[in-house]
């Protein structure tokens, strides 16, 4: 690094409600500047229907987001912009949109004024459930080998199932669209005119691998549907890592941001795999980016054997770093859960987190006599069914909210265990986990939750957008201000003072919990008929006794 100059970046980080851009020093990492949009369409940015697994965003807000925040976040900076070196894009994934033939989004089109389909299908949209079952059907006829690289099931999240879904039951936008393209990737084109697929989303979410040449092959593609290969034709053959230039930005955009023409735009990747990178991800770690869903991501070496690890939403090349394999997993809802139980069902005198947090805090482990599932959105890992959904039991005319707040908390770091269990059973090595995001900044409650059942001290990141200063960070690496990702991270990242250590005491009874957490996982999920539950309530009134009883 040149260090006689200052040299910043921008990373920008598409949000499930909001798109925030960031100005960052590049010598130590240090945020000088940030500015947030919150999408209007919609509430709180997402578009729904009566049909409770349509969520879908429109793609003007994410064009009005960029250049809304970019142009702030410069302002408020007040730096010579001529030392801005690159710029970097995470974004939601999967999150296609269909495009028209100049790449525009067929939403800015009149005639789809009020079409569904012609919207950015986002992340969490569930609609695609039958297509997903579709896809994995003939994966595992065809070519099993794809379902490897996804955990075993093809998910109604991801790309091709939305696709998919659209061909089925909105055939006027299918064929008004040229072609498709993840949101990570559609906005550095906006940037740049150039077409590019991150390795991130096209591995994780779009079966992309070089082991078998690319995206699916055609013959396979064909059996499903022979219209899918109009969807494949337009994607570019080759995808890229983080690492590498997307393009560099345009005249028209440059005179939009006050920026200098031909800065470079590092490939897109999805949020979650940026945080990694913002939180200083490494062999041997485990990052949580924790917010209104989750996802764990791990490395290891390409040099290594790929592992097959059933459940997980995949194993990808490059899809974190280079000549790393990413491993990514996670629950569809965390963030989203406590917004519910507080914005929706909390009856009486309305509290806030905050306040459900600290009554909350004030019960032990396994005294409400309560247990929840975290499937309200359905279950990411391990059992990939987004069909599923939430449960509590224990209830009595006593229970209170902030008993069911703790559970629901609780049911989240159990959900999280069965993850961590998973790659370990799988020999992923994880000797430690970040923790990044806004809940893990501002919940001391559950960050020892998750201490307690984890069995695992939690370190939390500095940095409270570890999403945007990932990309950042991408950002200074292709715009040559480090070599490697490994100087640039070692620079421009690190770990907060505060640390949650397990609790002893609590640890036991949440291994207690945790079984009878197992039991309801196993029975309600999966289809193993042999699993008795006439004994889980009776066990949780018996812990809720023994609890109290010592307190």
């Amino acid at each position: 690094m040149n260090n006689n100059f200052p040299f910043y970046t921008i990373g920008v980080d598409y949000g499930t409600n909001s798109v925030r851009a960031i100005i960052v020093n590049c010598k130590n990492g240090q945020i000088i500047s940030s500015s947030v949009f919150s999408y209007p369409h919609g509430e709180n940015g997402i578009i729904v229907s009566d049909d409770p697994n349509v969520s879908r965003q429109h793609p003007r807000d994410y064009i009005d987001g960029l250049e809304n925040t970019i142009s702030k976040a410069l302002k408020d900076a007040a730096i010579d912009n001529e030392f801005i070196r690159g710029i970097g894009i995470d974004a939601t994934a999967s999150t296609p949109i269909p495009l028209s033939k100049d790449g525009d989004a067929l939403a800015f089109d009149s005639r789809f004024n009020n079409s569904l389909s012609a919207l950015a299908w986002l992340w969490k949209d569930h609609t695609s459930f039958k297509e997903a079952a579709e896809i994995t059907d003939y994966a595992q006829k065809l070519r099993p080998e794809y379902l490897v690289a996804c955990g075993g099931a093809y998910s109604s999240e991801w790309f091709w199932s939305k696709v998919l879904n659209c061909l089925r039951n909105d055939s006027e936008v299918f064929e008004a669209a040229d072609s498709w393209m993840e949101l990570q990737d559609w906005i550095p084109f906006q940037l740049t005119g150039n077409r590019t697929a991150g390795l991130c989303a096209a591995g994780h979410k779009g079966l992309y691998s070089n082991e078998w040449g690319g995206y699916p092959d055609d013959n396979f593609l064909s059996a499903i549907d022979k219209r899918l290969l109009k969807v494949k034709a337009k994607l570019p053959e080759k995808a890229k890592n983080i690492g590498q230039i997307a393009g560099n930005l345009t005249a028209n955009w440059a005179k939009k941001l006050s920026l200098p023409e031909g800065i470079p735009v590092a490939v897109g990747t999805i949020d979650a795999h940026a945080g990694a990178i913002g939180a200083g991800i490494k062999p041997g770690v485990v990052v949580k980016i924790l917010g209104t869903s989750t996802c764990d991501i791990a490395i290891i070496s390409s040099k290594n054997k790929k592992p097959n690890i059933p459940g997980i939403c995949g194993i990808a090349y490059e899809s974190v770093l280079p000549n790393y394999y990413g491993i990514e997993a996670g629950q569809s809802a965390v963030g989203d859960i406590f917004n519910w139980f507080v914005n929706k069902i909390q009856p009486g005198e309305k509290l806030s987190h905050e306040e459900l947090s600290t009554l909350a805090s004030e019960i032990s482990p396994g005294a409400s006599g309560l247990m929840s599932l975290d499937w309200n959105n359905g279950n990411r890992s391990v059992l990939i069914d987004s069909n599923l959904s939430g449960l509590t039991i224990g209830t009595t005319l006593s229970t209170t909210p902030a008993e069911i707040y703790r559970s629901l908390i609780e049911s989240t770091a159990f959900g999280a265990r069965i993850i961590i269990d998973r790659l370990r059973d799988y020999d992923v090595n994880i000797e430690r986990i970040i923790n990044c995001g806004g809940i893990a900044e501002k919940n001391p409650l559950l960050m020892q939750i998750y201490a307690d059942v984890l069995n695992c001290e939690m370190e939390i990141s500095s940095n409270p957008q570890s999403c945007a200063l990932g990309v950042a960070i991408a950002a200074a690496v292709v715009g040559n201000v480090y070599e490697n990702f490994n100087d640039a991270i070692e620079s421009m990242t690190k770990l907060d003072d505060k640390k949650y250590f397990p609790n002893k005491k609590n640890k036991e009874i949440y291994d207690q919990l945790f079984l009878l957490y197992k039991q309801l996982h196993d029975a309600f999920g999966t289809n193993n008929t042999e699993i008795k539950l006439n004994n889980v309530m009776k066990d949780l009134i018996n812990i809720r006794k023994q609890v109290r009883a010592g307190e």
